[in-house]
């Protein structure tokens, strides 16, 4: 038996398979339920006002944070993983990009997407065009927005916090994968009149719920491989 065969599961008839089949169904719908219970808790997360006025390098240049819900109510920022002094944007988040499906179901229900990284507009227009994008990127060297949300991390700018755990107790907990600079998350924002609200952050494993391929992958024998 080889080590593929050996991962595989176990042959069963169909009725036996069925069983099985019927007994994970009620866990999926036990987690479904839940997964709606949670979503409705953080709808209700209460929302912080936005007191500064951050600035944004676009393709067709400056733009303010309000722009970015381009006449909507609500907008989705993925924190795209590209430092100043990088050729190539992380991988991953090259893949959550080529992943994001067509955006005008989300502006069809009063919400905008946004992706933002701190790399300059040029390198970030350049890797654009370079991966086929129709996506707009955004620039925020320069500004705080980065480190206000926890997505670049340096303790010479602020104190250094990811997934609501400063950099200590990452480091005492043996995390290898936290050090300083760039990191991946989702942030959403509401707007209220003039006014502008952080609703919810979420950072790491949070963001996987918005990546169709894991899902797709979650649902075959051989799981994600890696991914």
């Amino acid at each position: 038996m080889t080590e593929t065969t050996a991962t595989l599961p176990k042959i069963a008839s169909r009725a036996e398979w069925l069983m099985a089949r019927k007994g994970l169904l009620e866990k999926e719908k036990r987690l479904m339920h839940e997964r709606d219970a949670l979503n409705a808790e953080r709808r209700q997360l209460p929302m912080v006002r936005i007191e500064k006025d951050y600035v944004f390098e676009g393709p067709d240049g400056q733009v303010k944070l309000a722009d970015l819900f381009a006449g909507r109510r609500q907008l989705i920022v993925y924190h795209f993983m590209f430092d100043p002094a990088w050729e190539k944007a992380c991988a991953g988040c090259t893949g959550f990009v080529n992943d994001i499906p067509d955006v005008k179901d989300l502006h069809e229900r009063d919400t905008s997407l946004a992706i933002i990284s701190r790399a300059p507009q040029a390198k970030l227009s350049a890797y654009r065009k370079a991966m086929g994008w129709d996506l707009p990127l955004y620039s925020s060297f320069g500004s705080d927005f980065n480190y206000d949300f926890h997505v670049t991390s340096d303790e010479k700018v602020a104190p250094a916090e990811y997934n609501y755990r400063p950099r200590a107790e990452h480091l005492k907990n043996g995390e290898p994968w936290f050090a300083d600079g760039e990191h991946h998350g989702v942030s959403v924002f509401l707007k209220d009149g003039d006014q502008l609200f952080h609703t919810y952050s979420t950072y790491a494993r949070g963001v996987e719920p918005l990546v169709p391929v894991l899902h797709y992958l979650d649902l075959t024998p051989l799981g994600r491989q890696g991914a």
